[in-house]
C-alpha cells in the first residue's frame, strides 16, 4: 500500500544541473517492480489496482496501490468492490508473516503496469463482487463533489453508490427498449418557450431552463413530457424530487407517458434490496430513464441528456451526510461535465435559480401573466391591524375574513388550513412595523440571549443604539411562535365538518373532494381531488420571523406550495394569508409573482455580499478549538471572517438536529465568506487544515460546511 504522491522533494538547482542528474537517477534507478512480502505470483499484466479505501478522514483522501494477485485478475476491473489490509502495520513482516492492517472495504479505479511507490505493496485481499459499480464519469463527478464541499472523495462515495445486495447483482437487468416517439408539447403549450424547449430536446440539444410552473397538478405531466423528449434523441434523463411523495406523481406521470419498463424510480421507501436492483439496471443501461429524491442525484444514466431538480428550495434536498452537497449543485456539476440539459422547476422561485438566468447561464421558461391569473387562486391578506379592531377573532386567532373563507368553501369542497411548525426560535423586530432587526455591520440578527444587550447572532458585535432602518423606532418586539390550539378551534367552530391533520407523525397522500378541513404543516398538505375549495396560511409571522436569511423566500415557498393545491381564479380558489399585507413576501404572494421576489432578493444580497452572490463556510466546534483552526488555515486573501459566536446549547435529551453541538457544551460558529471566483480557494484551504488537523492528531472536533443551506 502507498500513496501516489509519495516522492522525495529535491531542492530547487540550475535547470540544466537538474536535467542532467534526472537522467542519471532514471538510468541508474529504475522504477520497482510491483512485488508482495511473500512473494506470491501476480497478473502478467497491469499487475497493480489503484484503490480508493473507504475511509472519509480528508488525510486518507487519496489513492493508494495494491498488488493484483494471479487469481484475482479475471476478477480484478476497475469499478468493482474489494477489500484490502489498510492501517498500521500492513506492510510490517513477523516471521515470515504480515501482520496488522484490517480488511476494508473500497473500490478499484484503475490498473497499471507500475507502481511510483518503490517498496512492497501489499496485495488485495479479495474482490468482493465483478460487478463493476464505479465508472469513470460517476468517479470524476464524486471528486468534483468533494473538491467543492472541501470533503473526501469516499464520504461522496458512500452516498453515489447504494449498498451491495448479491441477489439483486445475480439477477439479469432488463434490455433496453428502443427510443419512444417524440411527444407532443401538452400543457408545455401553457409556457412562452415551452414547445421551442421541447423540440430541442427531442432534437438532441442541451437547453438550460429555470421553469416556473403554474399552480396545478400538471407539472409532474410536463417533466414527463420532457424527459420523454430526451429520450427520444436517444439519450437519457434524470429527475430528483424532494420526496417520496412528488417522487410517486412523477413516477405516475412517466408511466402514461411513456408506459412500462423505461424508468426506474429510486427512493428509500423501495427497499436496499429493490433499490439496488434498479440502480443496477440503470448502470447496465437497460433503463435510461430515473427518477428518486436526493440519492439519485449521482444515479449512473449513461448518455445523461437531461437533468431536472423539482422544486430546489426544500430543504430534503440538502444531503445531512458529509459533506453535505445539494442536489442542485449536484446537478448543475453534471450538466457542466456531461454538456447537457439542465430544467430547475418550481412553482417558486428561490434565489440560487434567480442567479442562474441574471447571470445569462440558463433561460427563464414561464407563463404569460393572463395564464397565471386564470391558473392561480384568489389571494386575500390579512393584517395583525385587524386582528387587532377584531375582538372575536383575538381570542380564536382566526380574523372574520378567514371564518368567511371556511365556510364559503366546505359549501363546496375541503378547506386547507396550513399552520407553521411548532418550535420556530423567536427573534427580534421593531415594534411599530414589525422589520426584523438586523445587524449594521454584517446584516446578520439582533438577540438578546437572557435579557441582556442586544448584540448580532452572525459577527458578535454589539448594538447599544440599534433603530429601525424603516420607521425609525427604537422599541423591538419578539417575533410570534408556532400555532396555538388551532386544529381543536376549528373543530370546535365546525362540529358537524371532519377534520384531519397532516404533519411530521403521519402525512397523508392525498383526500377526497367532499367538504373537511385539513389541517396541516408547511410540505405535509396533502393533494386534494379536485382541488381545495379554499386554503388558510396562518400565523404568517412564525415563518417571516425564522432567524435566517431566507425566512422570506421559504415563507413565500411555502405559501405557494400550499396555494398551489387550490382551485383557480375561474373555479373560484380563495387563500387568506394572515400576515402584514405590506410585507415583501405577502405581496408577492397577491401578485403571484415569485420570480420577482427572487430577483429583489438577488439584488439585495449582492449589495450585502451575502449567497449566492458569494461564496460561504460554516466552522464550527468548541471555541478554542475553532479560534485555532482559523488561525492555522492559510484562507485566502480576500476571505473575511464572521464571528465566531456562541451556538445555543443543546438541552440532555432535547431535541438535536444534524450539525447541533453535543448535549451541554458550548460551541462557536465562524462564517467564512469570499467573493466570486474564490470558493474553491477556500474550500481548498479550509479541507487542507482540517486533513492537517487530523493527521497530527488533532484535539476537539472542528466541523466544516460549505454553502450551509441557513446562516441565520
Amino acid at each position: 500500500m502507498s500513496s501516489e504522491n509519495e516522492r522525495s522533494e529535491e531542492p530547487a538547482e540550475p535547470e540544466q544541473l537538474a536535467l542532467i542528474r534526472e537522467t542519471v537517477r532514471k538510468a541508474k534507478v529504475p522504477r520497482a517492480k510491483p512485488r508482495t512480502w511473500r512473494g506470491a505470483a501476480l497478473a502478467k499484466e497491469l499487475p497493480v489496482a489503484r484503490v480508493v479505501v473507504n475511509k472519509g478522514s480528508l488525510h486518507l483522501d487519496q489513492f493508494f496501490d495494491y498488488a493484483v494477485p494471479e487469481e484475482l485478475d479475471e476478477t480484478a476491473r476497475p469499478g468493482v468492490r474489494v477489500r484490502v489490509r489498510f492501517g498500521a502495520g500492513a506492510h510490517q513482516v513477523k516471521n515470515g508473516r504480515r501482520e496488522g492492517g484490517r480488511l476494508i472495504d473500497g473500490f478499484l479505479v484503475e490498473r497499471r503496469a507500475t507502481s511510483d511507490y518503490s517498496g512492497p505493496l501489499a496485495a488485495l485481499a479479495d474482490v468482493v463482487s465483478p460487478e463493476p459499480v464505479l465508472g469513470p464519469e460517476l468517479l470524476g463527478l464524486a471528486r468534483a463533489v468533494a473538491d467543492r464541499y472541501a470533503g473526501s472523495l469516499a464520504d461522496v462515495l458512500q452516498l453515489a453508490v447504494p449498498p451491495r445486495s448479491a441477489r439483486a447483482e445475480g439477477r439479469p437487468s432488463p434490455e433496453p427498449l428502443p427510443p419512444p416517439a417524440a411527444p407532443e408539447p401538452g400543457s408545455w403549450s401553457r409556457y412562452e418557450r415551452g414547445p421551442a424547449f421541447l423540440e430541442s430536446l427531442a432534437r438532441g440539444g442541451a437547453p438550460r431552463a429555470v421553469w416556473n410552473a403554474l399552480p396545478g397538478p400538471h407539472w409532474a405531466e410536463e417533466i414527463g413530457r420532457a424527459v420523454a423528449a430526451t429520450l427520444a434523441s436517444g439519450r437519457g434523463a434524470l429527475v430528483v424530487v424532494p420526496d417520496g411523495r412528488a417522487a410517486a406523481r412523477v413516477d405516475a406521470a412517466l408511466t402514461t407517458v411513456l408506459g412500462e419498463g423505461r424508468h426506474a424510480l429510486l427512493t428509500a421507501e423501495a427497499g436496499p434490496e429493490k433499490r439496488y436492483a434498479q440502480w443496477l439496471a440503470v448502470r447496465r443501461g437497460g433503463v435510461r430513464a430515473v427518477v428518486g429524491t436526493r440519492a439519485a442525484m449521482f444515479a449512473p444514466v449513461r448518455d445523461l441528456g437531461l437533468v431536472v431538480i423539482w422544486d430546489d428550495g426544500d430543504g430534503s434536498h440538502s444531503e445531512l451526510h458529509a459533506p453535505q452537497p445539494h442536489a442542485r449543485d449536484v446537478l448543475l456539476l453534471r450538466a457542466a461535465h456531461d454538456r447537457c440539459a439542465f430544467l430547475l422547476g418550481s412553482t417558486s422561485c428561490t434565489v440560487e435559480a434567480a442567479q442562474l438566468v441574471e447571470s445569462g447561464w440558463a433561460k427563464a421558461l414561464s407563463a404569460g401573466r393572463d395564464q397565471v391569473r386564470r391558473a392561480a387562486p384568489l389571494i386575500r391578506t390579512v393584517g395583525d391591524g385587524e386582528l387587532a379592531r377584531d375582538e372575536a377573532a383575538r381570542a380564536a386567532r382566526l380574523p372574520s375574513l378567514a371564518w368567511q373563507a371556511v365556510r364559503e368553501g366546505l359549501k363546496t369542497g375541503p378547506v386547507l388550513v396550513q399552520v407553521p411548525r411548532r418550535g420556530y426560535v423567536p427573534r427580534l423586530a421593531c415594534e411599530r412595523c414589525r422589520t426584523p432587526a438586523r445587524c449594521r455591520h454584517c446584516a446578520g440578527p439582533l438577540e438578546a440571549p437572557e435579557q441582556q444587550e442586544l448584540r448580532c447572532g452572525w459577527c458578535g458585535r454589539g448594538a447599544p443604539d440599534w433603530h429601525c432602518v424603516a420607521c425609525g423606532s427604537t422599541r423591538l418586539r419578539a417575533q410570534v411562535v408556532g400555532a396555538r390550539r388551532t386544529a381543536e378551534e376549528l373543530g370546535r367552530a365546525f362540529p358537524a365538518v371532519p377534520v384531519r391533520t397532516s404533519g411530521r407523525d403521519h402525512v397523508l397522500d392525498s383526500v377526497p373532494g367532499r367538504p373537511a378541513l385539513v389541517v396541516s404543516t408547511p410540505g405535509a398538505e396533502p393533494v386534494a381531488e379536485g382541488g381545495y375549495a379554499a386554503a388558510l396560511l396562518l400565523d404568517g409571522w412564525a415563518m417571516l420571523g425564522r432567524p435566517d436569511l431566507r425566512a422570506g423566500e421559504e415563507a413565500l415557498r411555502r405559501w405557494i406550495d400550499a396555494a398551489s393545491l387550490v382551485r383557480g381564479q375561474p373555479e373560484g380558489g380563495t387563500v387568506v394569508v394572515v400576515a402584514e399585507p405590506t410585507l415583501r413576501p405577502v405581496q408577492a404572494l397577491v401578485r403571484w409573482d415569485p420570480v420577482g421576489h427572487a430577483q429583489r432578493e438577488l439584488a439585495e444580497r449582492a449589495e450585502l455580499g451575502f449567497p449566492p452572490v458569494s461564496r460561504m463556510a460554516a466552522v464550527t466546534g468548541p471555541p478554542e478549538a475553532v479560534e485555532g483552526f482559523l488561525a492555522a488555515a492559510g484562507l485566502p486573501p480576500d476571505a473575511e471572517v464572521l464571528g465566531p459566536v456562541p451556538l445555543p446549547v443543546v438541552r440532555p435529551g432535547g431535541p438535536r438536529r444534524p450539525g447541533d453541538p453535543p448535549p451541554g457544551e458550548q460551541w462557536d460558529r465562524a462564517l467564512v465568506r469570499v467573493p466570486p471566483g474564490s470558493g474553491a480557494a477556500l474550500a481548498a484551504a479550509l479541507k487542507q487544515a482540517r486533513a492537517g488537523r487530523l493527521a497530527r492528531g488533532g484535539g476537539d472536533p472542528v466541523r466544516i460546511r460549505v454553502d450551509p443551506p441557513d446562516i441565520g
